[in-house]
């Protein structure tokens, strides 16, 4: 399932990439250059925009497929798209590029001696490579707090 998200939900955005969603996020495009690109990549258009919702509808090929996000908690909005579409059972976290939304692909600890800082080459163990930006990412300092914000996600009952 892909996704593309307007301006309004980009925290959303980046939660459904980190839970390893392919979302294409645009922070300033228009409208109708938005729709177009949903409807030709066969994306679900998220928004909090009535009237973008609007135009969209009006595609034929994009009637079914929107959703508008009612929360301005970014939380809610993650449980809401997860909950409407069943994908509690698909999440991957880590997986994605948080910038260019691109699959990450395992990076033996070898390989990244020196693409990371001497320090985190010490102490991390897993490596991860964006294959189209060539951003490197590990479980730092940050990973438990992130962990225990996924866990929000994933141990719902909720399908």
């Amino acid at each position: 399932m892909k996704f593309i998200a307007d301006c309004m939900v980009g925290k959303l955005a980046r939660w459904l990439r980190i839970l390893g969603f392919d979302v294409s996020y645009y922070k300033k495009i228009e409208d109708e250059d938005l729709i177009r690109l949903a409807a030709r990549e066969r994306r679900i258009l998220l928004t909090r925009d009535h009237e973008l919702i609007k135009k969209a509808i009006k595609k034929k090929s994009l009637k079914q497929r929107t959703l508008l996000i009612e929360s301005e908690r970014w939380e809610e909005q993650v449980n809401q798209v997860l909950g409407h579409f069943k994908l509690r059972k698909k999440i991957d976290p880590n997986s994605r590029c948080l910038e260019c939304n691109e699959k990450l692909k395992y990076l033996p600890k070898s390989r990244a001696k020196n693409l990371v800082p001497p320090f985190v080459f010490e102490k991390a163990d897993f490596f991860a490579l964006c294959p189209s930006c060539g951003r490197v990412f590990w479980k730092g300092t940050h990973f438990k707090d992130m962990e225990k914000k996924l866990a929000r996600f994933t141990k719902r009952n909720k399908t």
